[in-house]
């Protein structure tokens, strides 16, 4: 793939901190809230995009609005939002942002791993991109499904949605190599800009 500069640009947000976040539990597909901190963070994401839109001379409200559909990512939309002059509701759900899934891995820590499952944490760290955990999903599939959401985006788009799936676009658009991306860390209370297939990241 070979974007092109009439590529729509994506406003890229991670969702704010989780108390899995900071106990290092693979959340995946599992609904886990927002934190106390994670809600701040959403409310700064909103306030640093708010800025970028106003240096670009831009209207929030011409952009499009779409999140993951678990709730850490709703949240976070509902959050950023109104730091823009808009309704916390008026964005639509995409099933393909959603959370890269960790299978029968969900609620347990990397380390808890080691002692549990220590032939497949071998493979993972050998080869994170094509690996798949026990009824998960690999990175390689998440990236099928962002690349077909980002073909599929008609405006410069506004997203919420998790580690994974940046990852995921990353690759996509030949930002990251496929077996470099997964080891990249994905910041929370950022905003990370896709356009002309470059990435910027605001704090």
């Amino acid at each position: 793939m070979n974007p092109t500069r009439s590529r729509p640009t994506v406003y890229y947000i991670r969702h704010g901190e989780t108390d899995w976040n900071v106990s290092g539990r693979l959340p995946g597909r599992r609904e886990v809230p927002l934190n106390a901190r994670g809600r701040a963070q959403a409310t700064q994401s909103g306030d640093i995009l708010r800025e970028l839109l106003a240096r670009d001379g831009r209207d929030a409200a011409a952009l499009d609005f779409v999140s993951s559909p678990l709730g850490r990512a709703c949240a976070t939309m509902e959050l950023v939002r109104p730091a823009l002059g808009l309704p916390a509701e008026g964005y639509a759900i995409e099933p393909r942002l959603v959370e890269i899934a960790f299978g029968d891995w969900e609620g347990f820590t990397i380390a808890q791993l080691h002692n549990h499952d220590p032939r497949r944490i071998a493979q993972r760290e050998h080869d994170k991109w094509h690996f798949l955990p026990p009824s998960g999903e690999s990175y390689e599939m998440v990236s099928v499904r962002m690349k077909g959401w980002y073909e599929s985006l008609t405006r410069d788009t506004v997203a919420t949605a998790h580690g994974g799936t940046a990852r995921g676009l990353m690759a996509v658009l030949g930002i990251a190599k496929p077996a470099a991306a997964p080891l990249i860390d994905i910041d929370q209370g950022v905003v990370y800009v896709f356009a002309d297939g470059k990435l910027a990241r605001y704090a």
